[in-house]
């Protein structure tokens, strides 16, 4: 007598899985503290992170119209180049608490949290807790998770708001809930609000799969999403609408765009310009043959590569095997989601078709492309490897189900040996550890199942210890090492890496990268860009100056130059003070804090800067606002010639900091060099403050005393 198979996941009512052992609560209150104290790690090393976000963050703290508009300074001349809802959390918290690292990083580590607890939720309905509990863990150990988590970019929000759609869409499958529907489409509304188009990356696989699967009527399907869409317009439109209709003259210039429209910027410079690398006023892209350009070069293969690869790719083979071998198992469930199985189909198709669709746009843009990106996709690998292997381990006593999971142990193994072995010399032993045990426990899997229970739970420990002691180690590499500028990696250095425009940003004579600059009281400032094996990346093959400790700061311009090991920008001497490049900008000295304080209050600027990361730099040294001439790349047209002309006669600027050398004598009008920023606008604009005024050096940066002319200017 033979006895029936056990289904493959218990039959329960609605779709979702109610059975709640006693270890789960203790267990998911582990998992998120220890999520929480990750990401809280010496968290205030990294200052000002990216002092581009963290300029606006302050003005929006002092300024409710900067806050609504997200402008760079408080005297709303330029906003910055993506929507304010990501700015918004931490505009709130530094109104709160005042103004600091802690103030402006904690709200971003609180989401990482909240985006663990999301997934642990979703993927908990269909699949139970072990399932979520190591989704939440692959989570919060994936690199580039652990690094935006605790970085002032928007991708934080942005990646808690697109794992909420998935879990609403999914909730709403269980039985065509309106309700839910509708709470997805408000979240992709709030995504937009937070990077524009990327919000809308994984729709059509969500909608498809809703319109086809959701357990109603196709009239009321196809009427429920046409709901969340309008839902969707209205959240993200709102905005939009006031900011179009706005009289152009009273509202800050929209950073990023040659128009002055946000509808410009969000089709092209954040739109479409993306993807075929078009990108009016932007730097170092562009479309070339091959398939390349001045962002790396795309194809299949880009998130495996270099740098990449170590951001988000340790399991991201894992995620795809276990994708087919879900759908495999589970296709013959009834199309609709009224039962578990369906809804256990559904949610491979929802995670899955979110992976597939973001991997292959991430992977075909030709435009502005940087490692973080990455991070959205680290919720869909981890909610595909907790289901993957929770389906696969209830069918393990069949051999197919047990060489499958064989085969993704050996598979990840293998691949964290790789990934290991491209940062030369970084724990050399972990290398050879993980693939001895993860082949050993791939070997044992099969006869483990068979043989008895006793050599399951350690087979089944070596498995998951092999399979994340990389990533773990790649993250306290990363939550143990400070990260400021525009351009930030997870991670030990990386031989290859490639992806941005490191090569072009090389710091012009005199400078130093931020870090320094502006360091919120009782914080520990960190320089741009992390020191290079061998002391390269900072003078005198030491540690570069600014950093928490005497350890390097990771991220910057030229973190992908040559000659340094694929990390840390180069440097040509250190100074007091002076110009900075178009992704970092530059150490403030206390000699020119002291003049932009001086009767800032008469002023609606304190000074005017080429480039948002420099005006930042003293923006946030001395608490005035600075007016970043030309936006984030220096290149927008804002302010004109003429209207700049009418700031300085109307008294609302005094100073001007010049791009130039570290001496009045030696700067250089209309200058360019590499990773500078500057546009035609600004360069009229400094050439007209450089024949009309005159210069001084000021803690050796060149100032321009604009209320004080030498001659009449045209």
């Amino acid at each position: 007598m033979t006895t029936a198979a056990p289904p493959i996941l218990p039959p329960v009512v609605a779709g979702a899985r109610t059975d709640r052992p006693r270890w789960e609560r203790p267990s998911l209150a582990g998992l998120l503290i220890a999520t929480t104290l990750l990401l809280l790690w010496d968290l205030g090393a990294s200052g000002y992170a990216n002092s581009f976000y963290s300029a606006a963050v302050q003005a929006g703290s002092e300024s409710w119209k900067a806050f609504f508009f997200g402008s760079s300074d408080a005297g709303n001349s330029i906003t910055v180049d993506k929507p304010p809802a990501a700015l918004w959390p931490m505009m709130l918290s530094v109104r709160l608490f005042g103004l600091g690292a802690w103030q402006i990083l904690v709200p971003q580590a609180l989401m990482g949290v909240a985006t663990t607890a999301v997934l642990y939720a979703a993927v908990r309905r269909q699949f139970g807790p072990g399932a979520a509990l190591l989704s939440g863990a692959v989570l919060a150990l994936t690199p580039v998770a652990a690094l935006m988590f605790r970085f002032n970019n928007p991708d934080a929000l942005l990646t808690l708001l697109l794992t909420v759609t998935v879990a609403c869409v999914l909730r709403a499958l269980e039985g065509a809930h309106t309700r839910w529907l509708v709470w997805a489409g408000i979240a992709v509304g709030l995504a937009f609000l937070t990077k524009t188009l990327q919000a809308f990356v994984i729709l059509p696989p969500l909608a498809v799969l809703y319109a086809v699967c959701a357990p109603t009527r196709l009239r009321r399907r196809l009427g429920q999403v046409l709901l969340a869409g309008a839902a969707a317009v209205v959240t993200g439109g709102w905005w939009v609408a006031v900011v179009e209709l706005w009289p152009a003259r009273s509202r800050p210039y929209i950073g990023g765009s040659q128009t002055n429209s946000f509808l410009e910027l969000t089709l092209g410079y954040n739109g479409l310009g993306r993807i075929n690398g078009n990108e009016a006023g932007s730097v170092g892209g562009g479309a070339r043959a091959g398939g390349g350009g001045g962002w790396g070069e795309t194809g299949i293969d880009r998130l495996f590569v270099g740098n990449i690869g170590g951001q988000i790719s340790w399991l991201l083979p894992a995620a795809l095997v276990l994708l087919a071998a879900g759908l495999l198992i589970t296709w013959r469930a009834r199309r609709a989601t009224d039962s578990l199985e369906g809804m256990a189909r559904a949610a491979f198709l929802a995670w899955g078709g979110s992976l597939l669709i973001t991997a292959a746009v991430f992977s075909c843009m030709q435009g502005i492309f940087h490692e973080y990106y990455t991070v959205a996709l680290a919720p869909f690998v981890a909610a595909l490897v907790g289901m993957g292997v929770s389906v696969l381990w209830e069918e393990r006593g069949s051999r197919p189900a047990a060489l499958a999971l064989s085969g993704v142990l050996a598979l990840t193994a293998v691949w964290s040996y790789v990934l290991l072995g491209r940062a030369a010399g970084y724990v050399p032993w972990l290398r050879w550890t993980v693939l001895a045990a993860g082949l050993l426990a791939a070997a044992a899997l099969p006869f483990a199942v068979r043989v008895g229970r006793r050599l399951v739970p350690a087979t089944a420990a070596l498995a998951l210890g092999a399979a994340l002691a990389g990533p773990f180690a790649y993250c306290l590499t990363t939550v143990t090492t400070a990260h400021t500028g525009s351009i930030v990696t997870a991670g030990p250095a990386v031989a290859g890496a490639r992806g941005g425009p490191g090569a072009m940003m090389r710091a012009p004579s005199g400078g130093e990268r931020p870090g320094g600059a502006g360091v919120p009281p009782g914080a520990q400032g960190a320089p741009n860009g992390q020191a290079a094996p061998g002391g390269q990346g900072a003078p005198n093959g030491q540690a570069a100056p600014g950093a928490p400790d005497g350890r390097a700061a990771q991220g910057g311009p030229g973190s992908r130059g040559p000659g340094l090991d694929g990390r840390g920008p180069e440097r040509d001497g250190g100074g007091q003070g002076g110009p900075g490049g178009l992704l970092g900008g530059t150490r403030v000295a206390a000699e020119a804090t002291a003049a932009l304080r001086t009767d800032a209050a008469r002023y609606t600027w304190a000074a005017a800067a080429i480039g948002s990361q420099n005006a930042a730099s003293y923006q946030l040294a001395s608490g005035a606002p600075v007016m970043p001439v030309g936006g984030f790349n220096g290149s927008d047209p804002s302010p004109t010639l003429e209207r700049f002309k009418e700031y300085v006669e109307a008294g609302e600027i005094h100073w001007f900091i010049a791009q130039g050398g570290g001496s009045a004598g030696g700067a250089e009008a209309g200058t360019r060099g590499g990773g500078r920023p500057g546009g035609a606008a600004g360069t009229a604009i400094e050439n007209w403050v450089e024949a009309t005024f005159t210069a001084s050096t000021v803690g050796g940066a060149v100032f321009y005393d604009l209320t004080s002319p030498t001659h009449s200017g045209s």
